[in-house]
């Protein structure tokens, strides 16, 4: 009985939040140039991000916000200003993410989202190039037996409504066949803190994440455990509201400056020396030559102030979750196209 109650709070909680996305859907879209305007006036860029996510966005012991979304906001806001400081960073929670984007409340959203057709054609958003690559991943206890995901039979699992790994989980679930009681939580730090509590058995979130629920959440690291594998496709992308192409481009360009920069070996430790540079991508990076700031409505050296204050792709992902970070993690497929990974920064030329 307990569990039908459960299972029919879970229904009812996602059927809400649906409900919340449908009716914000219908707001309409910005206008071509409208966004850079209202920014450039407001002084500062507002953007979306996760309100606790090691490695993406979080509040560290300073009261500053630090992490890989954190860090393209600040590289928008570069772009855009000349001073990657000139930015807002508002928290969002899963519910509250897309509303906060279709009504203009935020400029863009850097927050894990997961580009995919339907919140591409739905929800009235363009996607940016994605800037990480991952997939659903599941975190039990040490003591509980569970080695591999046949073992999660009859499970009950943590999750958050509305967001991809909950479509995942019940997909991953129906396709082997494998019953579980979802055990959904809005509010992350509840969600984290309920598997920690004993709540559910299984915590589901992007395998990226669970190293620090791991190693900062948990009280003793060694009592956990992440199974093996990733379970689903999350292309991880920033988002902004359809209809103004311009901001569009300028978001998706800062991007492809950041993979271009590193393939091109500018990296924020030698990118004053690059400005000498005789190579014409280099030149056309940093603002040298081409005009190309001008062709987005921005400063021609745009890019320049990107790597300069921000760093290239590799200087962001290594910030965070490199060797001397405190989440090491491999690059895999966040690796550049010619280094065996998907990153590929369309030519600036």
């Amino acid at each position: 009985m307990r569990n039908k109650i459960k299972t029919l709070a879970a229904v009812l909680l996602i059927a809400t939040g649906n409900l919340a996305f449908s009716a914000h859907s219908a707001d309409a879209p910005a206008t071509n140039g409208e966004t850079l305007k209202k920014i450039k006036a407001r002084g500062e860029l507002v953007c979306g991000v996760h309100p606790a996510r090691h490695g993406f966005s979080a509040i560290d012991s300073k009261g500053q916000w630090v992490g890989l979304d954190v860090d393209f906001c600040r590289a928008l806001a570069a772009a855009v200003f000349g001073d990657a400081k000139k930015v807002r960073f508002t928290p969002l929670s899963t519910a509250q993410r897309f509303p906060a984007i279709q009504s203009g409340e935020v400029d863009v959203l850097s927050r894990n989202i997961t580009a995919s057709l339907t919140r591409d054609v739905s929800l009235g958003l363009n996607f940016a190039p994605p800037n990480f690559y991952t997939g659903t991943g599941f975190m039990v206890r040490a003591n509980s037996g569970v080695k591999k995901i046949e073992d999660l039979d009859g499970a009950t699992v943590c999750i958050t409504p509305g967001s991809s790994t909950e479509q995942n989980v019940a997909q991953i679930f129906t396709s082997r066949h494998l019953h579980y009681t979802p055990v959904v939580i809005e509010n992350n730090k509840e969600y984290v803190a309920a598997y920690l509590a004993g709540r559910c058995d299984v915590l589901a979130r992007d395998k990226v994440a669970l190293p620090g629920v791991k190693n900062f959440d948990a009280e003793n690291p060694d009592d956990h455990v992440i199974l093996p594998g990733i379970y689903s496709k999350e292309p991880l992308a920033m988002a902004v509201r359809k209809g103004d192409d311009q901001w569009f481009d300028i978001v998706k360009w800062v991007v492809y400056a950041t993979f271009n920069a590193e393939e091109l070996k500018t990296s924020q430790a030698n990118v004053d020396e690059q400005l000498k540079s005789t190579d014409p991508d280099v030149q056309g990076l940093l603002g040298v030559s081409g005009g190309f700031g001008q062709k987005l409505g921005l400063d021609n050296k745009w890019a320049y102030n990107v790597v300069k204050q921000v760093g290239n792709y590799g200087d962001i992902y290594n910030r965070h979750f490199g060797p001397q970070s405190t989440e090491p993690l491999d690059r895999d497929l966040n690796k550049l196209w010619n280094d065996g990974g998907l990153l590929y920064g369309l030519p600036i030329r």
